[in-house]
């Protein structure tokens, strides 16, 4: 900390008048602090309708001329099987390919002229079918949402089309390694569980999956009280409103290494469980994940950025990138770094990433958790710019929380953390711990396991 006061002090010594100087500073510090909490308290209020079939209907009506509206269905890869994973995946590709009322074309046509902007995205939790649109054709926007998860067809030659689709995204997620990673890491933190499992599938499924699986599976869980309306922009709620269960996941630590020498780079990450959604303990776990932070060679910034683990790759060229990461679902979640870096500075990041994780746990400062509470408030209001991740944000809290929490409210949750509860937090989930490691590429120089393990915990005299 002294050493980011002490510049700051030097140039005062240059003038004469320092409380002059100072005043004004001090003014504008509580003039930004007063905009910013009146900028909480003016956010408009998240309404939430339950309605008689229990779908619920949450909207935030800004008054702007464009909105989003979407469904956002609480299913994904979590809720398959071995027999059909990939399913909801490809349901979602299916979703514009034609009802019962619409053919592809005309649905296309349809969206086109209107201009509004159809789209759809599956995770291992939720299914998400949105569109963005003029104000005055959110009926008309609705009506096609509603149009699609309840009469597509799924006609043959559709389904065989896509299937092709899907392969090729398939191939082009493999060479994504950041994604293979990822898919690893779950693989082996949950093994033996459906959050084990990719959101694509095995290439066997893709080949196998016929028409009575996507409309067993839509029939299964795509009910009435698992579904949120969610609205954001020039949204009526009241006129928006006129018109299972899930299997327990465990953690396990262990490894996956996919040795590739031919690779120039090694990719590869390592967490912990971390906190569910709902959790007290996932604030304090953010803002842990903040302190640690990112860094990518590329740009900007290095022996003099905030995090130490950024100093300590700038100075020793230690790795090309790292980004540490809070992954949450509903029960679990894996808190870790993902980094890519050259063989033989695998051993040194390891050890320089370890030893800021047990500084975690027993000695993280004040000022760094003030610095990175501020960074995610920077990062709360930003997250929220436009019409669509308003939505979006209404409808993942609608199925995470049952309810929007309002920025104020999370604003004091951010605030109530201290450096005491982010030691106590990382010391809970990460010291002494089992991590999940995944690695591809030239891993050789990784540590062994055991190694990894004994460096989760600092022995003490």
């Amino acid at each position: 900390m002294s050493r980011l006061v002490r510049p700051v002090a030097t140039l005062l010594k240059t003038y004469s008048n320092k409380t002059a100087l100072a005043k004004p500073v001090r003014w504008r510090a509580t003039a930004a602090a007063a905009n910013y909490q009146q900028t909480l308290l003016n956010v408009p209020a998240t309404r939430v309708t339950v309605l008689d079939n229990g779908l619920r209907v949450a909207t935030e009506d800004s008054g702007s001329p464009t909105a989003t509206v979407g469904l956002w269905i609480d299913t994904g890869s979590r809720f398959e099987t071995d027999a059909n994973n990939g399913v909801a995946h490809f349901l979602e590709h299916m979703a514009f390919k034609g009802t019962s009322k619409r053919s592809q074309t005309d649905l296309e046509l349809e969206v086109e002229n209107i201009g509004a902007h159809l789209n759809a995205y599956t995770s291992r939790e939720q299914t998400v079918f949105y569109a963005k649109c003029f104000s005055q054709d959110i009926p008309r926007a609705v009506e096609i949402l509603s149009d699609i998860i309840q009469n597509s067809k799924f006609g043959e030659s559709e389904i065989e089309r896509e299937r092709g689709v899907i392969l090729r995204e398939m191939q082009e997620v493999e060479s994504n390694l950041q994604e293979v990673v990822f898919d690893h890491l779950h693989a082996v933190a949950f093994q033996g569980t459906p959050l084990g499992r990719t959101i694509l599938g095995p290439t066997k499924n893709i080949k196998s999956i016929n028409r009575k699986d996507l409309v067993d599976y839509i029939t299964t869980h795509y009910k009435a009280p698992r579904i949120v309306l969610a609205g954001a922009g020039g949204v009526d709620h009241g006129s928006l409103v006129k018109r299972q269960k899930w299997l327990p996941c465990r953690f396990t630590g262990a490894e996956i290494r996919v040795r590739d020498d031919a690779m120039p780079l090694a990719h590869i990450a390592i967490a912990v469980e971390g906190a569910g959604w709902a959790e007290a303990d996932n604030i304090p776990l953010m803002i842990a994940n903040t302190i640690i932070g990112s860094w990518d060679r590329t740009h900007g910034g290095g022996a003099h950025n905030a995090s130490n683990l950024a100093q300590a790759a700038v100075i020793g060229n230690l790795c090309h990138s790292f980004q540490s990461f809070n992954t949450c679902y509903k029960d679990t979640g894996l808190w870790g770094m993902y980094f890519v870096c050259e063989p033989l500075k695998i051993d040194d990041f390891m050890y320089n990433l370890q030893s800021e994780w047990m500084r975690l746990c027993t000695n993280v400062t004040e000022f760094e958790v003030e610095r990175a509470k501020n960074i995610l408030r920077t990062n709360l209001l930003l997250q929220l710019d436009g019409t669509t991740p308003v939505c979006e944000d209404i409808g993942r809290q609608m199925l995470c929380y049952n309810r929007r929490i309002p920025l104020h409210e999370l604003d004091a949750r951010i605030e109530a953390v201290t450096a005491d509860v982010v030691r106590d937090t990382c010391y809970q989930y990460i010291y002494d711990k089992c991590p999940a490691v995944a690695a591809v590429g030239p891993c050789e120089a990784l540590p062994d396991y055991n190694r990894i393990r004994s460096s989760m915990y600092w022995l003490r005299v």
